[in-house]
């Protein structure tokens, strides 16, 4: 993240109380923690962050090579081996408190109004609406989506510059201790809490407990808005504040600052009656949802507290629009990827949103679509020449601008560009055969209105989509490694079309974040992931002879299985003059699918020990029944059964072999058998053996209603006439059949799908193309969302439906169902 206030690397080591040596004439405005995510390399400062499973410092040397020149660091003997002749090192204690410390500095400096949030849900969305409702008359600053953090609150923070006239910013905690070091970085005047859930309760002894760090964040304010109607938040704040602080109280129950008279829904509208102070209040919220009116009101309290006009809240209130929380990939015309962000457009998001495009590792050239970026805080001469640094830096090929601020500053800009007064002016011109196999990044203010250019760029093909949470996954892949230990390391499995979800876009999102082995079923799918520019270790588990040649060209390493499957993969290396080639043992302790036995092992030995053409990488055998109490007898057998046979093999070499026996249902159920290395497979998706709630769910199936018509009792439906209906029923027909993976067993009521939040039964039998559904007890209108599972419908659901596995579910649906990847 970048401010733009210029500091000297002699300075930054003065406030955080580090000694520097080195080059101590460096100059800092942009400050980063991720190697991956770097924004003008000769200006950043590098945090060398120590956490469980990773160590900043380790990247030093690749960072040094992309021109940084300055690093944070807790270990002086980082850089012994590395040659930064011209590099700056400050050595601390610990290099995130010294972030932290940095930060809190340059707080100081700043006198306008900061707003602080807090809460278990709600606070991206009540800070971003914040921003619609103020920007207008305040320059502001804001944390970029969801930076909430031990690191994403001083990144955002530190954009705060003279230039700006208002901050907002959210704060999140996990666990005691933290609030008050955010509070000292962020010191808001004014604190919001959106509401009190049960997010992060494990690490709290219990609702009150958690509420009470929270509310730390305002020790600093003036003004404290909440719901009384959550009367612990209250009582909370009495005890921490008594009457030091003024609060700001809504409610639907009882009487408060702004009491809720009534409230009534009509065309897709909330209309609120409010009695503030004595005075009646007449407001619209453009929405209908509770969770969304309640964060209306708080947006609506805040301006209050800011003293803007009741005629203008009600004004603006009545404008706000949904907020994107995600970056969605989607497929474009003419071989194009999109990257859909069209909701916001600032440096950090933008800063994100380029991360992601670079993630997607593809050799197709990268296109930016951007407007101008509003209310920065920036001049616009240095507003565009971070920009312009930003995307030489992050290697855009195309900049197409939109706006008269952007095309004002167009000769800032190296790369290929062209330029447009309005969103009006780009559509006039566009000719689609200008996009052809590119990646383009959409970005844009709301204003702009890009989602029209989304429309038209977009790939318009099947009705029927998969989304794929590429924050759930993240979130279930932290949540498995924070059950490991430090050393062990991770294999994730990404066979089957990373079990349906997609190969590359999952293989790119998995290597981005630094898991140790992919791993597939046959060949060509390790093929595809190479060509798609995954360079981490792939392991083949379902070799063929045929294959060898090829997988020796892209560097995919066997799984060995048999004494021929060796023999055959020797006589390949020979063929291609390889040696010192990795393999993968597979030991049979139990499974009696693929693996060497005991009887196999002295031969197995012997092969391998005295041979130059390939070593053994790991052995590893797999957990019949890992994920049923019923069988951990025979489990803990296998276990005891592979750390035998593996020894036997082990004592045969002089070099180090990694083990690795567990699942994803092994991870949960049998964490002392981690050995060297775990393989993670259904429970990166969202599925569980034992602990579900631990997990976000990955995978959503849906669709929309085509057609909705009204047919007669005693009428059949669907082929075979098997739709008997017993009444006059409403029938809705959906673009999804047995062809995209929708089971045919579904048929005749066994299935159910979700529609405007109710389960309705499947009609009739399903087709190749097209389903039925009934609809007669729900409001529901033609082009409607279906979801056939998701989030509020699991996909273990389905699989109940069915008698079968969420793996089968997963794996067979088709791959012309468009796949939509999105991150929050």
């Amino acid at each position: 993240m970048t401010s733009a206030q210029l500091y000297t690397i002699e300075s930054i080591a003065s406030l955080v109380g580090g000694e520097i040596y080195g080059n101590v004439n460096v100059k800092i405005t942009s400050l980063s923690i991720d190697s991956r995510a770097l924004q003008l390399p000769e200006e950043s400062l590098f945090f060398a962050i120590v956490g469980e499973r990773h160590d900043g410092h380790s990247y030093i040397a690749d960072l040094y090579q992309k021109g940084v020149r300055a690093f944070v660091i807790s270990e002086s003997e980082s850089t012994n081996s590395i040659d930064c002749p011209d590099a700056a090192f400050v050595l601390v204690d610990d290099t995130l408190l010294a972030l932290q410390k940095l930060v809190c500095q340059h707080r100081e400096k700043f006198t306008y109004p900061v707003i602080g949030i807090t809460g278990s849900n709600g606070k991206t969305i009540v800070k971003e609406w914040l921003y619609q409702l103020l920007n207008e008359s305040y320059s502001i600053v804001r944390s970029p989506k969801s930076y909430n953090s031990q690191v994403g609150v001083p990144l955002s923070v530190w954009n705060m510059s003279a230039d700006a006239e208002m901050g907002i910013f959210e704060a999140g905690i996990s666990q005691t201790g933290e609030m008050e070091r955010l509070a000292e970085i962020i010191k808001p005047t004014i604190g919001v809490f959106t509401h009190l859930g049960d997010a992060h309760n494990e690490n709290f002894k219990g609702k009150l407990h958690k509420l009470k760090e929270k509310i730390k964040l305002f020790s600093s304010c003036e003004s404290i808005i909440y719901c009384s109607d959550e009367p612990l938040i209250g009582k909370a704040l009495q005890v921490e504040y008594g009457n030091k602080k003024n609060n700001i109280t809504w409610s639907r129950k009882h009487p408060a600052d702004l009491k809720v008279v009534s409230e009534r829904i009509s065309g897709g509208q909330t209309h609120l009656e409010l009695k503030s102070f004595n005075e009646k209040k007449i407001i619209t919220v453009p929405f209908t949802d509770r969770a969304s009116v309640d964060n209306a009101i708080l947006c609506y309290l805040c301006l209050q507290s800011l003293r803007v006009s009741d005629q203008i809240i009600s004004k603006q209130i009545q404008k706000l629009e949904p907020i994107a929380m995600r970056l969605e990939i989607k497929e474009g015309i003419n071989d194009c990827t999109l990257i859909n962000d069209y909701y916001n457009s600032d440096l950090g998001s933008l800063e994100i949103a380029l991360d992601l495009a670079n993630q997607q590792q593809t050799d197709k050239k990268t296109t930016l679509l951007l407007s101008d970026i509003l209310q920065s805080g920036y001049s616009d001469k240095k507003l565009y020449a971070l920009v312009a640094k930003m995307l030489e830096q992050k290697k855009v090929d195309r900049l197409i601008g939109v706006g008269e601020a952007i095309s004002a500053q167009s000769k800032m800009f190296k790369c290929d560009t062209s330029f447009y007064r309005s969103t009006d002016v780009f559509l006039a011109d566009l000719n689609r055969n200008q996009f052809k196999n590119e990646l383009i990044l959409i970005k844009g203010a709301r204003p702009f209105h890009f989602e029209r250019i989304s429309n038209v760029l977009q790939y318009k093909a099947h009705q029927t989509v998969l989304e794929v949470n590429m924050s759930a996954m993240v979130h279930n892949l932290n949540y498995f490694r924070s059950l490991l230990t430090p050393s062990t390391k991770l294999v994730v499995m990404v066979k089957a079309f990373s079990y349906g979800s997609g190969s590359t876009e999952i293989a790119n999102l998995l290597q981005y974040h630094r898991v140790d082995y992919l791993a597939v079923a046959i060949a060509d799918e390790g093929v595809e992931l190479r060509n798609a520019g995954v360079t981490i270790p792939i392991i083949v588990m379902n070799p063929e002879p045929h294959s060898f040649d090829t997988m020796i060209e892209y560097r995919l390493q066997p799984e060995i299985y048999n004494h021929s499957i060796c023999a055959d993969f020797e006589k390949a290396l020979r063929r291609n003059g390889v040696k010192k080639y990795p393999i993968h043992i597979k030991l049979d302790t139990g499974m009696h699918r693929l693996g060497f036995v005991e009887d196999d092992l002295a031969q197995l030995g012997d092969t391998i020990k005295d041979n130059d053409h390939f070593f053994i990488q790991s052995i590893f055998s797999h957990l019949a029944g890992a994920d049923e109490s019923q069988h951990d007898d025979f489990t803990a057998q296998q276990i005891d059964l592979f750390n035998l046979w593996s020894e036997q093999i082990r004592k045969h070499f002089p070099y180090h072999i990694d083990k690795h026996i567990l699942n994803s249902a092994g991870i949960e159920r049998f964490p002392e058998a981690q050995f060297d290395m775990v393989r993670l497979g259904i429970g990166l998706y969202g599925v569980s053996a034992t602990h579900q709630e631990k997990l976000m769910n990955v995978s959503s199936l849906k669709t929309t209603i085509s057609q909705i018509k009204e047919v007669a009792k005693e009428n059949t439906v669907g082929y075979g006439r098997k739709g008997q209906l017993q009444s006059d029923t409403r029938i809705g027909v959906i673009p999804i059949g047995y062809a995209d993976g929708f089971n045919r067993k579904l048929s005749n009521g066994v299935g159910k799908v979700v529609v405007n939040g109710k389960l309705v039964p499947v009609v009739g039998n399903v087709c190749m193309d097209m389903s039925m559904i009934d609809l007669t007890n729900v409001n529901a209108k033609e082009g409607d969302a279906v979801t056939i599972f998701g989030d509020d419908y699991l996909v273990s659901k389905l699989a109940e439906q069915l008698d079968t596995i969420p793996y089968e579910i997963l794996t067979t649906i088709s791959r012309r169902v468009k796949r939509i990847y999105f991150q929050e």
